[in-house]
């Protein structure tokens, strides 16, 4: 299999990293964690859009770049990097790819170009509690009323559900013929009755629990262009493009904790050379030079894994797929816990402070390696289905 990247991807990935570089510095995170309002710059999402970055995943007739999960990597490599705080995964990955594969022509041009362009925010609301991280186990209900549906249940942990302009419920139909049948609706955020409490995840990104308390809104709001389908069909095929979307933001994620794997491991190498102890660096220790490896071969061996995700996100055989998602996620996950533990172990009691930015990769870490299900449940998963 060809690695190789093109010259489009690395001029792509190196843009990506230029601007990064340049307004996206610890100090500058810091000050938009601290203060800004919606718990991200919105220059920076403007800059996003400017580079083209927020229509990556915009298919090319809705006016999009039309970019691969290849494409998606190597810029959540870059924003692993950096450590953002912006709603790139949430809205320009997950949300968008779920209007483009489910949404209808009227729907996706309605909301396509708009996020696109950064006037609008979606995110998809999927999580419920107690699930355990099972994505189908959806207790969301909707129920026919007149030409519309009533949607009531709770979502939790929805990251930046309180900076969307639309989010996007995943619910059972409660309908003659279509009990339990899964959609997606797109809903304003500002719709009677969806209530919100907003939160700071230990990550430092902003969250929500979402309540929809007998939220009434009309068909059209039911994400149902899958291939002109009526919506009976079309509820029915949701559940299977939803699985390929999460996959899809698995497949990112991993991309995203490459990034900050490797900014782990360079801050480590540094500090192991400048910390001196008994009159000479640390870094000269034969075993801190041995943990250091170590954490070399868990991040190589999670980069491959990372590819892996990325060219296997979209497999259309759907056990095939899962196989190789659990994999990497296990991969990766077990390296975002080896190398976030040795990074803080090797900079002592300065690891876990708030003034290094090493503590902060190392929560983003383990916030990654809970999200889209956790290194144990993909285990568990990867074994039931090897078995």
């Amino acid at each position: 299999m060809d690695f190789t990247f093109s010259e489009e991807q690395l001029m792509l990935q190196e843009t990506t990293r230029r601007v990064m570089a340049k307004d996206y510095g610890f100090a500058a995170r810091r000050q938009i964690k601290e203060h800004a309002r919606q718990g991200f710059s919105p220059a920076l999402w403007a800059t996003f859009a400017d580079l083209g970055l927020l229509a990556l995943n915009v298919p090319e007739e809705d006016g999009g770049v039309g970019g691969s999960a290849v494409d998606t990597m190597l810029v959540m490599a870059v924003l692993g990097e950096a450590l953002v705080l912006e709603p790139f995964l949430a809205s320009a990955v997950v949300a968008t790819k779920t209007i483009a594969l489910l949404g209808n022509s009227a729907q996706r041009a309605v909301l396509l170009p708009a996020m696109a362009a950064g006037e609008k925010i979606a995110v998809l609301a999927h999580d419920e509690a107690s699930t355990r991280y099972d994505w189908q186990a959806v207790s969301t209900t909707a129920s026919p009323v007149g030409n519309g549906y009533v949607i009531s249940g709770h979502k939790c942990v929805v990251s930046h559900a309180c900076s969307a302009d639309v989010v996007l419920v995943s619910a059972r139909l409660a309908a003659a013929g279509q009990d339990g049948t899964l959609a997606v609706f797109a809903i304003p955020a500002d719709t009677a009755g969806l209530r919100q409490v907003a939160y700071t995840t230990v990550d430092g990104v902003r969250a929500s629990d979402v309540w929809l308390e007998q939220v009434y809104v009309p068909a059209s709001a039911m994400l149902n262009g899958l291939d002109g389908l009526d919506n009976l069909n079309g509820a029915q095929d949701t559940a299977a493009v939803l699985g390929e979307i999460l996959d899809i933001g698995l497949a990112a994620i991993c991309a995203e904790a490459i990034g900050a794997l490797d900014k782990m491991l360079a801050g480590t190498i540094d500090y192991a050379k400048t910390r001196k102890q008994f009159g000479q660096p640390i870094g000269k220790f034969q075993a801190l030079q041995h943990r250091m490896a170590d954490m070399v071969l868990h991040i190589e061996q999670a980069r491959s894994m990372a590819y892996l995700a990325a060219v296997s996100c979209q497999e259309p055989d759907a056990a095939v797929r899962s196989r190789a998602m659990s994999a990497a996620k296990v991969v990766v996950g077990q390296a975002c816990r080896f190398v976030g533990q040795q990074a803080v172990q090797l900079h002592g009691g300065m690891g876990v402070t708030d003034e290094l930015d090493i503590s902060h990769y190392f929560k983003r870490l383990m916030a990654i390696e809970l999200q889209f299900g956790s290194t144990d449940h993909h285990l568990e998963l990867f074994a039931r289905q090897m078995r």
